[in-house]
Formats: C-alpha cells, structure tokens, sequence
C-alpha cells in the first residue's frame, strides 16, 4: 500500500472514530437531558395530583366515615379527565394494593406497588409495546385512608428524538467522510510528492544517472531530507568518478607498465639469444652484454621505485627530529663529483619532523631530475628556508622546461614528457610519482613551475615551525 494511501486511510480511521464516538456523546447527553427533565416532570406532576386527590378528598361531603371506594374512583376519573391531552395515565389502589381505578391503557403490571411506603416516592421507564413512558408511584392519604396513586406518562417522543440525532448524526458522518477523503488524498499527495520526488531520484540514479538531484519544494523536514539526499548523491557522484579515475589511471598503469617491460625484455630477450645462438667478435659480444646489463639495471630500479611507491602508500612513517643540515650535505656528497654541470646548495639551518630516508629520497629525485632536463654545463640550484609555517625546499634547473598542460599529468606513474629523452638516462616516469606519494605523508604537495625553453622549479613545504 502506498504511503499516501496509508495517510488517507489513517486520517479516515482516525475522523470516523472522532466523529462516532462525539456523536455519540453527544446525541446521547442531549437525550438524558431531555429525559431528565421528562422524570422531573413526571414525579412533579405526581405529586400535583395527590395533592389535587387529597384536596377533593376533603371537598366531599361527610356522610361516610371513612372514603369509600366509589368516591375514590369518581375523583380519579375526574383527575384523568382533567389531564386529557396531556398522555397521562393514572391507578389508585388501596391499602391492600387492590386496584380502584385504572385508566384505559394502563399496564397491569404491579411490582412498583410493592416499593412503594411512607415518604417514598418512586418511578421507572417501562417501553410495555412501541412506546416509552414514565411510570411514577406515590402514597396519598385521604381522610382515613392510605391510598397508592401511580401514573404513566408517555415518553416515546424523546427516544424518537434520540433516534432521529442518531440517523441526522449518522448521515453527518457520512457526508463529513466523504469530503474529508477527499481533501485528505490531496493533502497526502501533497505531503507524499516530496517522496516520490525521491523515489523517481532513486531509480535515476540505479539506472546509472548519477548527475539526476531530486527537486526541492518544501523547506520543512521533507525538504531537509531531499536537500540531504541531493548531498548524498553529489557524494556518491563524486565518489563514483573518483573510483573510475582511479580505475582507468590503473588500466593505464597497468598498460604503461607493461609497455615499460616489453621494450627492454625484448631487447634483453634479443641480446641473449643472439649470444646464445651466434658466435661473435668481442667487440660484439660486449656490446651485446651491456645492452642486456644496462636493460636489466634499468628494469631493476623501475621495480625498486614502484616498490618504495607502494611501502609509500601503504606504510605510515615515523616522523622524527631532523636536522636539514643532514639531509643538504648527504645530498651534495652525492652530486659533488658531477663535471658536467654546476649544482649549486644553499640552505638555511634549521630542524624538522619529517622521515628523513624518504625525504632523502624526494631530494633525490627532484635533483637527479632537473641533471637529466638541463644541458651540458647548465647551473642546477638547491636550496632550503625556513618560513613561518615550515621549511621550505626548491630545485631550479635552467633546462627544458615543462608545457603547462603537461605539470598535472608528469606525476603520474610512468607519464614522461619526453619519453626518448628520458630512457636515454634510464628513466620509467616514476620519481615524480614517489615523491608526491612520500610527501603526502608528510602532508606536503609538489609545486611546479614551469616555462618551455627557461627551466622548471620543483618545491616543497614540511608543515609545522621548527622542531626542539
């Protein structure tokens, strides 16, 4: 069942419950009211006519000792006649509860007469055929006598007033029902359509439109809702294309790697057979194993990079106090007998929490980097400050320089600008990806700033002020 049907169901439920038993409350209050006053009336009109017996009584001439029965019978028809119209019934019975008198239509029934005495005065409903009354009981004394006076008065119209506030109750309901479904089913397809909206999202996005957001139209807590769906499916949006970027940058990975292998095992492969298979000068043999030598290096390192890529990702370090006073003079030992260009080093003391291995390796890699961009004699310059909110480290070469559609693609494993230029100096594009991954860690990025034809500018900042 539908959420909007459930409200309209709920809400009808819930009115027809309301109005059956108001109604009923209702109607029913009004009848003992009315009923109430028909008693009161009843039992005052009881005792008028013992008081009108009594009176008569005593009006009548004093031949007998006592009241004869023929006399009480004359003055209760005489008070019958005297209330026609009225629906008012009377009996007179004696002292031995023996009926005088009785009007026409007066029940026969006589268990009131036994609950009635002195100073007693009683009544009840009896409903003997179609019709309700009243029947009241009360003792008159007259002369000598103590006489039982009982009357009925008809009532029925009162139940008939009841009934008819039933069905008049009933039929309100009804209509009120009728036109309360109506105005609920456009009120919960209302209160509903944000759902709905949501609902139609929902099934967008399982069909793999993951751009579809559903509609905001309320600003209450269905609204709030939809503006949180819509959130969580920028989310998922967002997550989703993260995960095919990754997904097709490790399809290219893997089609880069491969590639990266096939050319020098083929070579390798190549050499070998032909060492295997030939008999050659040694000028020829040499070269041949140097080429399977140089190849297998070159294959080694590429394995050592894409390992240190991967303890990178997976593997937290340990930072500790560093000195970069350490980290400048290892570097500059390493680079200290190159005749082929001037390196330059100029660094500002200072101390840092950071690995100090892997940074060794980042400086490295950026150093080596900017030797194979810059031609023969060029000036290559490394240098460290400290600034306020780290230290900073840079490294300018003056070489080739880099296009600048090409600075967000170079740190990605196995892109080079110039792949002839960079197998020339056995290079497989993954420093730079080890360097982004290493600083990373260190909650570092890479700058790069780059101008074909002058030189590239590679830096980075260790957050945090400088370490005790």
């Amino acid at each position: 069942m539908k959420f909007s049907c459930k409200i309209l169901l709920c809400s009808l439920i819930t009115t027809a419950a309301a109005f059956g038993i108001g109604g009923y409350f209702f109607v029913n209050d009004v009848f003992k009211a009315s009923l109430e006053r028909e008693i009161g009336q009843a039992t005052d009109d009881s005792s008028i006519l013992r008081f009108a017996f009594e009176t008569a009584a005593l009006n009548i001439p004093s031949k007998y000792d006592i009241l004869q029965n023929s006399v009480i019978e004359e003055i209760g028809a005489n008070l019958e006649n005297s209330g026609q119209g009225s629906g008012r019934l009377l009996r007179l019975s004696d002292e031995n509860r023996e009926v005088l008198y009785a009007s026409e239509g007066f029940v026969e029934d006589t268990a009131l007469l036994s609950d009635l005495g002195e100073q007693i005065r009683v009544w009840q409903i009896i409903h003997p055929d179609r019709h309700y009354y009243i029947r009241t009981g009360i003792v008159v004394h007259a002369l000598d006598r103590v006489l039982y006076l009982e009357t009925m008065k008809d009532v029925t119209e009162v139940y008939a007033e009841r009934a008819r506030g039933f069905a008049v109750y009933r039929g309100l309901t009804i209509f009120i029902l009728l036109f309360s479904s109506v105005v609920m089913y456009i009120f919960s397809r209302w209160l509903t359509k944000p759902i709905r909206l949501l609902t139609q999202a929902t099934k967008k996005m399982t069909a793999g439109d993951y751009s579809y957001r559903a509609e905001q139209i309320s600003g209450d807590e269905m609204g709030q809702l939809t503006m949180d769906f819509n959130h969580m499916a920028g989310v998922v949006e967002e997550n989703i294309h993260k995960l095919e970027n990754e997904i097709r940058a490790r399809e290219d990975f893997i089609a880069a790697f491969s590639h990266e292998l096939k050319t020098p095992l083929t070579a390798v492969i190549g050499y070998a057979d032909m060492l295997r298979s030939r008999k050659l000068d040694e000028e020829k043999h040499f070269l041949a194993a140097n080429y399977i030598y140089t190849e297998g290096k070159r294959l080694e390192a590429m394995s050592l990079r894409l390992l240190e890529i991967i303890v990178a990702k997976r593997y937290p370090h340990e930072p500790q106090d560093t000195d970069v006073e350490e980290l400048f003079a290892w570097l500059k030992g390493l680079f200290e007998e190159r005749t082929d260009m001037e390196i330059l080093f100029d660094w500002e003391p200072g101390r840092i929490l950071s690995d100090g291995s892997m940074l060794k390796s980042v400086l490295l890699n950026l150093t080596d980097n900017a030797c194979k961009a810059s031609e023969p004699g060029s000036t290559v310059t490394v240098r460290g400050e400290k600034r306020e909110d780290g230290y900073y480290f840079a490294v300018r070469d003056h070489g080739v320089g880099i296009p600048a559609e090409e600075c967000q693609k170079i740190t990605e494993a196995f892109y080079m600008v110039d792949k002839s230029r960079s197998r020339s100096h056995n290079g497989a594009g993954l420093g730079l990806a080890l360097c982004v991954e290493i600083l990373r860690l260190h909650g570092s990025t890479l700058e790069i700033e780059s101008t074909p034809g002058v030189g590239s500018c590679f830096g980075f900042l260790i957050p945090g002020g400088e370490s005790r």
